[in-house]
């Protein structure tokens, strides 16, 4: 069974080029195991129902909901105001105030392409008006749009804990450090370069603006600290987190900014729809992929390969880290996820890795690899917003990516930067 699933991959990994629908050939594949090895059919309808039976993914329809509620009620420019009232005097400011919008629409959003389409809108565009080439404008987004999948809350994190049978909320939690590390990683990156290129200079607006900049983005910047704090506390779970988000998004929107009304909330609603219909779809043909893989025995003989190799955890990790971001630039992050989780978690856990910070290592990996060619997702997202040709950027992003690949490296040898916040408020 083995060589035939290998050959069923290899077929559809060739298969990946010609452009069909993701999902589609994950579920043909696992079809044509299981009519080639003799097991009956019966198994799809129960796999794919099974993943779709999950409590805790039930958080990422609403989570996605969020996300479009709160980029149509205005709260992208209030957030990029206050950003750029706090660090915009700074030597390349502009960029440094886009790093820290981005810091908190990830508490909201949980999406890097939220944040690239949504909040890098206005950061592009201000930054071009303040006389900002638009690759490095488009640069600084794309790579800052990587945060907001691993500040929570996290699209990409619910998937990881659904699929590998980790606790989402220790996810969610792991994340803070290793998101503040990264917009760290980033401002430090954007103060080197914006010396040795004389980026512009944005004039300190006065207390007053600061002051008044918060007032404004007052409510909008109090949602992250409402949804961790209540997971935090034990108040909700990270699914009924989901829920309270959707419900405050719908309250900032509708009554205290006024940016939206009832009217709008349909076509909300449908692109929600059509973003978890994605999702869901993809979940559902990767857990028959992953039940495939597992009978075929393949995570098992990977992981003795691997082992062969070395059973040191952190050459285990270097080994991952580099699969992962060669698989980032070819596949989507959350189908690279959805298929790779059944292959690499079961070795990881036997040789000891805690599975939080595995779950950060992987997530990461793969948010990186939206922002790097040819299948960069952010880039291609970023590219068309800020008008510049998808090449110039990517060679644009180059400098972040090193600052990101630094934090990578970081939270893979030093596990506390992803395990002290979990153990300390979940003792997990």
């Amino acid at each position: 069974m083995t060589m035939l699933m290998t050959a069923i991959l290899v077929a559809w990994f060739v298969s990946l080029f010609f452009g069909p629908t993701l999902y589609a050939l994950m579920g043909l594949a696992g079809f044509a195991f299981l009519v080639l090895a003799g097991i009956p059919g019966i198994v799809i309808p129960q796999k794919i129902a099974m993943a779709a039976n999950s409590f805790p993914l039930l958080a990422a329809p609403l989570f996605i909901l969020m996300g479009n509620v709160m980029n149509t009620a205005g709260i992208s420019y209030r957030i990029f105001d206050f950003a750029k009232a706090m660090v915009g005097w700074m030597r390349g400011g502009l960029c440094q105030a886009n790093i820290i919008g981005s810091v908190i629409f990830a508490g909201m959003s949980g999406s890097a392409v939220a944040d690239a389409a949504g909040l890098g809108t206005v950061e592009i565009a201000a930054m071009k008006k303040e006389g900002y080439d638009a690759e490095t404008a488009g640069a600084i987004t794309a790579a800052s749009a990587t945060i907001g999948p691993i500040i929570p809350p996290s699209l990409p994190m619910i998937v990881y804990g659904v699929a590998a049978e980790t606790s989402v909320g220790a996810l969610f939690i792991a994340g803070v450090i290793p998101g503040l590390l990264m917009a760290a990683a980033l401002m430090l990156m954007v103060r080197s370069l914006s010396i040795r290129q004389n980026m512009p200079r944005h004039p300190f607006e006065g207390w007053r603006e600061l002051w008044q900049s918060f007032h404004r983005a007052f409510w909008a910047i109090v949602a992250p600290f409402l949804l961790i704090g209540g997971m935090f506390s034990g108040v909700f779970t990270p699914t009924e987190a989901a829920a309270v988000a959707v419900v405050y998004a719908l309250v900032l929107g509708l009554f205290v900014y006024r940016e939206f009304t009832w009217r709008d909330l349909p076509k909300l609603i449908i692109d929600t729809v059509e973003t978890t219909g994605v999702v869901m779809a993809l979940v559902m043909t990767a857990t028959l992929l992953g039940y495939c893989l597992t009978v075929a025995r393949i995570p098992q003989e990977f992981g003795g390969w691997l082992t062969a190799l070395s059973t040191n955890p952190l050459v285990f990790l270097l080994i991952v880290n580099v699969l992962l971001l060669v698989v980032g630039c070819f596949m989507e992050a959350l189908a690279a996820m959805l298929v790779l989780i059944p292959i690499l978690v079961p070795t990881a856990l036997k040789l000891g890795i805690d599975p939080v910070q595995f779950g950060l290592i992987f997530v990461l990996n793969l948010m990186i690899g939206t922002i790097t060619p040819p299948v960069g997702v952010v880039l291609f997202v970023t590219a068309k917003v800020a008008g510049v040709p998808f090449d110039r950027l990517a060679r644009a992003t180059l400098p972040y990516l090193w600052a990101l690949i630094a934090v990578l490296a970081l939270i893979t040898v030093w596990p506390a930067a992803t395990t002290f916040l979990p153990h300390l408020m979940l003792d997990k």
